[in-house]
């Protein structure tokens, strides 16, 4: 079988670290050098003039050969119901990035009642993914429900499985993996712990380990990002023991 393709999630190295590297472009060498196969850009993260340039982005990442996944911090459906009217503009944002995937949460999820969202994803390379959030809204009855009709559908979309946003939301993470893994196309890998009220990411190696159990119960073939914190002196080589950690779990 092979290997899991690992990617890195920009934002696992913080905002302001990723701000004093120089932006998201700046990362790209230091995640290629800790031997990932790809980078999840984050909107959320871009300076200025990254958002103005998506071309040298896309440049940056086709130079240093990895794959490219685009996340933005929205959701598919408004709280009235309503498709996210930026659908369109976030597809070509990340068609301009190169990405094979956008990443976006549920959202208020009521009916698929117009064919609005089919030929939006018709008219994209991009595979749109939807990941369970830390909202009510990523409910695993909700996401059940969503995909249950988007497959029904035929949309082609896919679910991206955060492993550790079921803390959150109070659900059993292995349960959801039983009853969406037929879903998931992407993991985003995340172990947390109770923080105050409420919880905070920590990095697998702090971790109680139960990652490992709950990343079998999914796709061995799905994409696995890291979206813990990555925090060291030498950030390739923490970024490339975790790299390697992955690949090998």
């Amino acid at each position: 079988m092979a290997t899991p393709e690992i990617i890195v999630v920009t934002a696992a190295y913080g905002a302001q670290q990723v701000a004093q590297l120089g932006g998201q472009r700046a990362l790209i060498p230091l995640i290629k050098q800790a031997g990932a196969d790809g980078v999840e850009i984050r909107r959320e993260l871009f300076s200025a003039d990254e958002f103005v340039q998506l071309h040298t982005l896309a440049d940056a990442l086709s130079h240093h050969a990895l794959h490219a996944s685009y996340s933005v911090p929205e959701a598919l459906w408004l709280e009235d119901g309503a498709l996210n009217p930026r659908l369109s503009q976030f597809l070509l944002e990340a068609e301009q990035i190169g990405a094979q995937r956008l990443k976006l949460a549920l959202g208020h999820f009521v009916a698929l009642d117009n064919g609005e969202l089919a030929q939006t994803l018709a008219n994209t390379s991009v595979t749109l993914v939807i990941e369970n959030d830390q909202t009510p809204s990523s409910s695993l009855a909700a996401l059940q429900t969503f995909f249950h009709r988007a497959c029904d559908a035929a949309l082609p979309l896919d679910m991206t499985f955060d492993m550790g946003n079921w803390l959150w939301t109070g659900e059993d993470a292995l349960h959801a993996a039983a009853q969406l893994s037929r879903y998931v196309s992407y993991i985003h890998v995340k172990a947390a712990v109770p923080h105050q009220a409420s919880f905070r990411a920590i990095a697998l190696d702090e971790s109680d380990g139960s990652w490992r159990t709950l990343l079998q119960a999914l796709p061995a073939d799905a994409p696995r990002g890291i979206e813990f914190p990555l925090e060291g002196a030498d950030l390739v080589a923490v970024t490339r023991h975790y790299v390697d950690l992955l690949r090998a779990a």
